[in-house]
Order: structure tokens, then sequence, then C-alpha cells
């Protein structure tokens, strides 16, 4: 199996992971979305120490890429913050599509901070897919939900920052566990401050849903940052999409929650253009 074919499998892998912890994030209740990325974020800074330790990469070149390592990690942490509360106030397929317009951010910064080029149909599809979130967004007065709906837009922005810089550590040779690691450490200590502040008193299952969010976010990040580590964003991205698939199947087999006419129309824009985009760059590489 090829770098390319190993990082669709990742990054489809990790589509998967992200919509169940979405849907236990939303399970957890009412708790700060600062206080459930601490726990989200402490699972895998367990599970990347343990990584670390077994394959012998601990420090790896943490002080050259010291840096970008917090780029990243800052980036990622507001990138949660936003995706939680989103997933709180917005229907779960509606604050994932908000999320997964990452990909597309991601190729803008990646042209902006990597000099990898765009060319002008791919330019062309990340215009189409800003233009198919309005109709998620639904930028209106009456719109109850604008104010959630853009800070969800603003999860994925800051997404595909740190997925840039994620793709820059890659090429720099830092190693997937050791950027796991460094960015869940970075976003359990930013929290401390407001926990220490503004603890929610959680009951047993809101933990448990926690840790469940956790272990499944785990997965994905570690998915997801191998899948940028072995191709480039205008090569995969397409594929992240299979997570607007898995959230819209899980919120309304769980919370009942059907997205309205004009969000759907968003879907299909977005899903069309990272489509397009997608056999373009297969054209150019055949």
């Amino acid at each position: 199996m090829n770098r390319k074919h190993k990082a669709i499998l990742y990054i489809v892998l990790s589509s998967f992971c992200f919509a169940l912890m979405s849907v236990f994030v939303r399970l957890a209740g009412d708790i700060p979305p600062v206080q459930k990325s601490f726990f989200r974020n402490l699972i895998a800074f367990f599970f990347a120490v343990i990584l670390l330790i077994k394959n012998k990469i601990w420090l790896t070149d943490a002080k050259k890429n010291l840096g970008y390592l917090i780029l990243r990690s800052t980036f990622g942490t507001l990138g949660i913050f936003c995706n939680f509360y989103a997933v709180d106030h917005l229907v779960l397929a509606d604050a994932s599509m908000l999320n997964k317009m990452s990909p597309f951010f991601a190729i803008v910064f990646s042209f902006l901070i990597l000099g990898e080029k765009v060319k002008p149909t791919q330019a062309f599809c990340v215009v189409g897919a800003f233009i198919g979130s309005l109709f998620i967004l639904k930028p209106t007065f009456a719109n109850m939900a604008l104010v959630p709906s853009l800070i969800g837009l603003c999860g994925g922005l800051f997404a595909g920052v740190a997925y840039t810089f994620v793709r820059l550590l890659g090429e720099r040779g830092e190693k997937g566990p050791f950027i796991v690691f460094f960015f869940s450490g970075f976003s359990c200590l930013v929290s401390l401050p407001y926990l220490f502040l503004h603890y929610h008193p959680m009951s047993p299952s809101q933990l448990g849903f926690l840790l469940l969010a956790g272990l499944a976010a785990s997965g994905g990040q570690f998915s997801i940052t191998a899948a940028y580590c072995n191709a480039p964003a205008r090569e995969i991205s397409v594929y992240d999409y299979s997570q607007i698939i898995f959230s819209a199947l899980l919120g309304f087999l769980l919370f009942s929650q059907v997205p309205d006419f004009l969000s759907v129309i968003g879907y299909l824009t977005i899903c069309v253009m990272a489509v397009v985009m997608f056999l373009y760059n297969n054209r150019k590489t055949c």
C-alpha cells in the first residue's frame, strides 16, 4: 500500500472516530466546552505517551520544530473549543459540516504557509465551498443559530490552519505520535486555569461520556495526523467528508435530528466542490 492509499484509509477512519466523538460530547450534556476539551485531550495525551515510549521517539526534533508545534497546538485547541460549542448548539450534521470546511481552509493555508500551488480549478472549488457554507450559516438576523454557526465555521478555519502545520511538521521529520502528544498536553495545560476557576460538577454518566469522547478523539487525532503526514491536503481532503454521512446518520438515530432544506443544499454544494477538486487533482496525477 503506497503512502496516498494509507492517507485515504487514515482520513476515513478519522472521520468515523470524530463523528463518534461529537455524539459523546453531545451526550455529556451541559458542560462548558473548555472542560469537555480538557478530558478529550487528556485521554489522547496518555495514549500518545504510551506510543512515544513504545516507539522510542520521545523528544525527536522537538527543539527544532518547537515554534511550529506551538502554532499547531494553539490553532488546534481553538478549533476544538469552537467545534464543541457548535456541537452543543447546532444540529450534529451542521456542526460537522462547518468543521469539515477545514480541508478547504487547509488548502488556502497550505498555499500561504507552505507555498503549495493552488490552480484556478482548485480556487474555484474553495470559493464554491464557502458559498455552500452560507446555506448552512443562513446569515440573517432572524437566524438564532447564526452565532453558533459562525463559531463552528471558525472551528473549521482553526483546524485548517492546524492541519497545515501538521503537514509542515511531517515534512520536517516530526513524528505523528509526538505531534499528538505535544498538542494534547498543550491543550490540557491551557485549559487548567479555566477549570480551577469555573469547574462544572459532573455525574458519573457525564464523566463516562467524556472519557468515551476522549477515546474516539484519540483514534481520530492519530488517524488524521497520520493522513496529513503521508499526503498533501489537496490529494486526500475529499475523503474527510465521509464524516458528514456518519454524523447525519448518528444524529438522526440518536437525537432525531433532521437538517433543514437550506443546510442540505449547503452540504451538497460543499461535497460537490470537494469531489470536483478531487477529480481535478487525480486528473493531474494521471
